[in-house]
């Protein structure tokens, strides 16, 4: 018997599905993509098309799991028709992001409450130090509402790394709308340990009576919040403050938080010069001084991302060039392309602009997790250079001593 045509089928299956998982490799989420910047190892962790109820993915953020290499990030997948709200998931790496776990929901616009159904949006994590437990803090919205702009706190925990979830009852002392999308601090007020989570609405576009201001939540168990404090508005000019950043500054006790900024009663303009403002308190978070500009950090409304790490670092990550839809030199496509950032050692003053991730495409809404001294692990929402939000982006930046 002649084994020869047998041998050669063998063979060409064996082709056939190499070259089958090669296309896979090449498309899924260890593809090489050309860029400009610092930020290393990038790689895609989830697409838009891994959701088919979904046309956008959206505001991921990243937090460091209890155990070495160990990381968890929450994004948002947009439901279709709908706009900043859907379903709120969480994929874990155990090797530092090399590979990523199939995600796992969170909060799942199809699961009603009784005869009512809500959407999801902009997922917060942490974790006490030392501690297990992670928590997940999202806005929930009714479905049927025209955007998230009048969600409600919620939240969830997980107890074995971010594989399974469970949603929590708060006992909420404020009730108001809000809009999420920075993380808790720790800190102390009057000696008592608390938690601050910086939250703003936009309630002026539907009500006359509505604001557009920021103010900072806080909590003594993670479980029952209120209202602490709003960040006072400019004497001068009022500026829509939002999406601010809380992170140790100073002396001990003292805290900062940077805002992304746009025109208070135009919200499609920048403030002239387009800047972040800021504010800082030097008592925990109770009071806070009257927001200022920052001269040297740009913002052209979009989400920043400002911390410090465990050096004394300061660090602001922002997207350049025009507001997210204006076109000028250098942005033919529009905003929120290019990430750049700046860094500030302890008692120095901010860096030169530097190149975060420029690779001719959409990007936005970074978020960054310290996992040793000055080294970070970043994730951000990526498009192509005119879509935006169809896949979000990973990668390791170790900030130079």
């Amino acid at each position: 018997m002649n084994s020869t045509p047998i041998l050669f089928k063998h063979i060409k299956l064996f082709t056939f599905i190499f070259l089958i998982t090669a296309l896979v490799s090449t498309n899924g989420y260890g593809e090489e993509i050309e860029y400009e910047g610092d930020v290393m190892d990038v790689r895609t962790i989830r697409r838009i098309e891994q959701h088919p109820h979904a046309w956008r993915v959206w505001q991921p953020f990243i937090i460091k799991g209890q155990k070495k290499n160990h990381l968890i990030v929450a994004f948002g997948a947009m439901v279709n028709g709908k706009k900043d709200m859907g379903d709120i998931l969480a994929t874990v790496s155990k090797n530092d992001g090399d590979t990523w776990e199939e995600p796992i929901p969170i909060f799942d616009h199809r699961q009603r409450k009784g005869e009512l159904q809500f959407a999801y949006a902009n997922p917060v994590l942490y974790k006490i130090p030392g501690q297990e437990v992670i928590w997940c803090y999202a806005m929930r919205n009714p479905i049927a509402s025209e955007n998230s702009e009048e969600s409600h706190l919620v939240a969830a925990f997980t107890a074995d790394g971010g594989f399974s979830w469970t949603p929590v009852e708060m006992a909420m002392r404020y009730t108001g709308p809000l809009i999420l999308n920075a993380g808790v601090v720790e800190t102390e007020i009057k000696g008592e340990k608390r938690y601050l989570l910086p939250a703003h609405r936009n309630t002026l576009a539907a009500d006359p009576r509505g604001s557009r201001d920021h103010f900072i939540l806080s909590s003594s168990s993670l479980l029952e919040w209120k209202l602490e404090a709003f960040i006072p508005q400019p004497t001068e000019a009022r500026v829509f403050l939002h999406e601010g950043n809380i992170a140790p500054w100073g002396k001990k006790g003292e805290l900062k938080i940077v805002m992304r900024t746009a025109d208070y009663d135009d919200t499609s303009l920048t403030t002239n010069p387009p800047r972040a403002y800021s504010s800082v308190s030097t008592d925990g978070g109770r009071n806070w001084s009257v927001a200022q500009p920052e001269p040297d950090l740009h913002n052209a409304k979009s989400k920043g991302y400002f911390g410090q790490s465990s050096n004394g670092t300061h660090i602001y990550v922002y997207n350049d060039g025009p507001a997210q839809r204006g076109k000028a030199p250098g942005f033919p496509n529009g905003g929120r392309t290019s990430l750049r950032y700046k860094i500030k050692p302890a008692g120095e003053g901010w860096s030169d602009e530097m190149t975060f991730y420029h690779a001719g495409i959409k990007n936005s809404y970074p978020t960054l997790a310290e996992v040793a001294p000055g080294d970070f692990r970043c994730v951000w929402d990526s498009g192509t250079a005119n879509t935006p939000r169809t896949h979000i982006h990973f990668g390791k930046l170790k900030l130079k001593p």
